[in-house]
């Protein structure tokens, strides 16, 4: 099993979403041994805003790195992806990382019928986390929401979201927060995922 994990906060040490995806993969390599882990730093090694050259593939630099990106993504059998709020969505580094991962032909695809995703058949495990707290489907919350969308829009349906809110409240609020979460992480794989 490939195991993708990604970090995308700009808080370094004192992340909670780093805090919790490292906590996801430490659970997940308790439950394979076996598991194969690559890790990708989106805040240490930011991607480019995606450009007109990264678009056509007339930087050659570009257009190697963005290849690379898009094959760690689908080699990954699981992958775990922390994923701050800020702002009411995610890191424009995380929104960096994912267009170079949703690419026509690649992992989707226009049909007679509408959009077909083709990355289907992995398993991702989000850490969400928010300073505040926001109702499910709330019209002020675009990170989670925009997550959904785009993987199943890639054919991606097993996917887990775990959820630390209201961290901004206090730090009693935040610790009570941060183990919910903890408490809600979904390892062991179920048998079909684990395979």
């Amino acid at each position: 099993m490939k195991v993708l994990h990604i970090d995308s906060s700009i808080q370094g040490a004192g992340s909670a979403s780093r805090e919790l995806t490292q906590e996801i993969v430490a659970r997940l390599k308790t439950a394979r041994p076996d598991a194969q882990v690559s890790y990708r730093d989106l805040a240490a090694q930011e991607l480019p805003h995606f450009s007109q050259g990264a678009l056509t593939r007339t930087d050659e630099l570009e257009a190697a790195r963005n290849a690379a990106v898009l094959e760690e993504f689908l080699s990954a059998d699981v992958l775990v992806i922390g994923a701050p709020l800020y702002n009411f969505s995610v890191p424009s580094q995380l929104k960096a990382w994912v267009d170079r991962i949703a690419v026509a032909g690649k992992t989707f695809r226009y049909t007679e019928r509408g959009p077909e995703g083709l990355a289907g058949g992995k398993r991702i495990i989000v850490a969400v986390t928010r300073g505040g707290v926001y109702e499910r489907g709330s019209p002020a919350e675009f990170g989670e929401s925009y997550l959904k969308f785009l993987f199943e829009f890639l054919g991606i349906r097993d996917l887990t979201f775990v959820r630390a809110e209201g961290l901004a409240y206090s730090p009693q609020h935040r610790e009570t927060a941060l183990g919910t979460a903890r408490a809600s992480i979904p390892i062991p794989l179920p048998a079909a995922a684990a395979a």
